[in-house]
């Protein structure tokens, strides 16, 4: 698979064409209950669509392997969900103790930062409870939240086909989240005091899902994740750690529709984000 896989529809490109992949069913206004994880059971072309305008410490054990993407420099940073967790908080807590359903309730009805007033819904995220890959992004925008859905519309659609490009699909073996679990105003950047309320609800969401990797896009979603503020392209092309579980970072699918040159590195993190899933199955067989 090459890089110009990743070219838009009206992009010219050596490869022969072929047809863009079926839209993303439309979600229903509410976003429907997420069953409770049970024990856990045991590249094609990417169609960019138009724009409009502490795994826990029974953790799989980690293999070192070389990145098919070079490093950009700076170290690989081994971060622990405790910052997140914010555990001297009597709320954290409390989050901490949560079950699946309860994690979704509470997200559904939180009150602590101002993003409450304006959202439409919160967005608790979707897809498998018991994920191999959990991808983490930064916010609902206007369409999720409409919706109660994380990545929907044109952004939503070219990550379902970065997935599909390493055989992955929303709903199977993927959980998508965002750190801030409601819109902030305009789209604007996630404030700190917001990210402080809503990290305990994606470190409980890593607990429970235990995923074999996480994927983080965009630079707030890998900044809290791994708490750094090493810029995006230090931390790209190698695999860091968060409670022992790897997690391989790359480019908002958003900021892709807006930068189309990058879309090589992208599907260079995507081999990475592939590599790894296939290396770490493999030590489990």
């Amino acid at each position: 698979m090459r890089p110009e896989l990743l070219a838009g529809p009206d992009e010219p490109t050596a490869a022969e064409p072929v047809a863009n992949a079926p839209p993303a069913e439309q979600a229903s206004p509410v976003s429907p209950p997420v069953e409770a994880p049970a024990p856990r059971r045991q590249p094609p072309r990417i169609v960019v669509p138009h724009a409009p305008a502490e795994r826990a410490a029974a953790a799989r054990p980690v293999v070192a392997a070389p990145p098919p993407a070079r490093g950009n420099g700076g170290p690989n940073v081994r971060a622990t969900l405790a910052p997140l967790a914010d555990a001297d908080s009597t709320r954290a807590r409390e989050i901490a103790a949560l079950d699946w359903q309860s994690l979704q309730a509470a997200v559904t009805g939180c009150t602590a930062c101002g993003l409450c007033k304006t959202r439409t819904q919160a967005v608790f995220g979707v897809g498998n409870p018991q994920a191999e890959l959990l991808v983490v992004g930064e916010a609902p925008g206007a369409e999720e939240d409409r919706q109660g859905e994380p990545f929907v519309g044109a952004a939503g659609k070219l990550l379902d086909n970065m997935l599909a490009a390493i055989g992955e699909k929303r709903g199977e073996r993927v959980f998508i989240a965002n750190v801030l679990k409601c819109r902030p105003p305009g789209n604007r950047n996630p404030q700190p005091d917001e990210v402080l309320q809503c990290a305990p609800y994606l470190a409980r969401q890593i607990e429970l899902i235990r995923p074999r990797l996480i994927f983080a896009v965009g630079r707030f979603a890998i900044q809290t994740l791994l708490q750094t503020d090493a810029p995006v392209g230090a931390l790209r092309g190698k695999l860091h750690q968060v409670n022992d579980i790897p997690v391989v970072v790359g480019y908002h699918p958003a900021y892709l529709l807006r930068n189309l040159p990058d879309k090589a590195r992208a599907w260079r993190d995507l081999l990475l984000v592939q590599q790894r899933l296939r290396e770490l199955a493999a030590t489990e067989r």
